[in-house]
């Protein structure tokens, strides 16, 4: 379908309208944030609102996941999915309504929490196209199937939510896509099919040693100098392992050992980040990751009983679009914010998702997903002239979005839902 001129401004309007209310939900969000699986208060509002607008709601899928769904006549089903849990980052935007909020994680260690990936965004967007669907069925046919998603920082949600019973709970979609934000200019949309992102693994690495006093370190097997080795020699997995040809990210993003200064402890905790596009570079990195952290504790004596344990938690393959439903939307989407606003084809980069995976079992599902521009154009003109490519990256203290972009996602989360549930 190619959307309507009666339809877009239909859109428009209604966006319009709503926008005051819009921004203040994304500034509520924002102020709220929550850590994958923690994602309560979120996940209240989205099934609020969806039961408000008349859908029929699921709760509890993985945990924090909510389902909408939406039932109007014959035609297709689509699945649209906005993720909802925050980074535990602290915030220094410089936003008004910047987050301060600290949280207490299960294993007990204190962090801070901001929505430094713009999933408050995607909530929002999601809420504004849910109303637009509600209050104009006569502009669209199908059942329109809104999932709110927990933990997609921790690439474990889209899991846990099909494994909680998604499909018991709502019918199989035809099509299934999602936005992200990203920090390029305000009503920008990159819409690219093919190979987009890599594959991803979280891996704790926890190396066993022996505490002791600090001032006898020969009495003890120090797991922090053991840590220490293992993050260097992890580098060279990557650069003497793996083929220069090939994409091979290993990032050690947390660190946790010890207490005092003057105590030696008996373990410490390495959290991995993997990223990838070959399956065989991913089994090369684990491998190595092994034979390099078992090597430096035999190395320090440890004792058979006592070598590194290794967890395997969220993981995600590379997320590829489909090659027709990305050109059909990208077509669509140019049809109403012209071609120059359209970035129809990209390289693949190395950040990751777990959206597709809410595919399950369903491989016949099309998908797309799709980078939103939220990044003041002015911002990204003086970046640019700096000589650098974005005014700030996704997860860093100074993200943010710009509140520009609140209206302008939710126009093209409600054109991309009709044009392929448009009558």
């Amino acid at each position: 379908m190619t959307l309507t001129p009666a339809a877009v401004a239909a859109v428009d309007t209604a966006i319009e309208a709503q926008n005051d209310a819009g921004v203040e939900r994304f500034i509520d969000l924002h102020r709220h944030p929550e850590l994958g699986f923690m994602e309560e208060r979120t996940a209240a509002i989205v099934a609020d609102r969806l039961r408000e607008l008349g859908y029929a709601v699921t709760t509890g899928l993985g945990g924090t996941g909510v389902a909408g769904v939406l039932r109007n006549g014959d035609g297709p089903t689509v699945m649209y999915r906005a993720d909802m849990d925050a980074n535990a980052v602290a915030e220094a935007s410089g936003r008004p309504y910047a987050s301060t909020v600290r949280v207490t994680r299960p294993d007990g260690t204190e962090s801070p929490v901001a929505h430094q990936c713009g999933h408050d965004a995607h909530v929002t967007w999601m809420l504004a196209m849910a109303q637009f669907l509600a209050e104009h069925p006569d502009l669209w046919a199908g059942t329109a199937v809104l999932v709110g998603q927990p933990a997609e920082e921790l690439i474990a949600g889209a899991k846990a939510v099909v494994a909680g019973g998604l499909y018991d709970a709502v019918p199989v979609p035809d099509q299934l896509i999602g936005f992200h934000t990203a920090a390029i200019p305000v009503g920008t949309v990159l819409v690219s099919g093919g190979t987009l992102m890599a594959g991803t693994d979280q891996l704790d690495v926890r190396i066993l040693g022996h505490g002791g006093h600090g001032s006898a370190p020969h009495q003890t097997q120090d797991p922090i100098a053991m840590a220490g080795q293992a993050i260097v020699q992890y580098q060279s997995i990557v650069s003497r392992m793996i083929d220069p040809s090939a994409t091979a990210v290993l990032t050690v993003g947390a660190v946790q050992a010890g207490a005092d200064n003057n105590v030696i402890p008996d373990d410490a905790l390495l959290k991995l980040n993997l990223r990838w596009f070959d399956p065989a570079v991913r089994e090369r990195m684990l491998r190595g990751i092994r034979d390099t952290t078992d090597g430096i504790a035999r190395t320090f004596g440890v004792a058979g009983d006592r070598m590194p344990q290794y967890t395997m938690k969220g993981g995600s393959t590379p997320l590829v679009n489909d090659p027709a439903l990305a050109t059909r939307l990208a077509d669509a989407l140019s049809g109403v914010l012209g071609e120059d606003s359209i970035v129809r084809s990209v390289r693949p980069f190395t950040g990751s998702e777990d959206v597709h995976l809410l595919t399950g079992p369903h491989h016949d599902i099309e998908f797309t997903y799709m980078m939103i521009g939220v990044a003041d154009p002015d911002v990204c003109a003086a970046a640019a002239a700096e000589g650098r490519e974005f005014p700030y990256a996704p997860h860093s203290p100074e993200f943010y979005v710009d509140l520009a972009a609140i209206p302008v996602g939710a126009r093209i989360a409600c054109y991309a839902m009709l044009e392929l549930l448009g009558v």
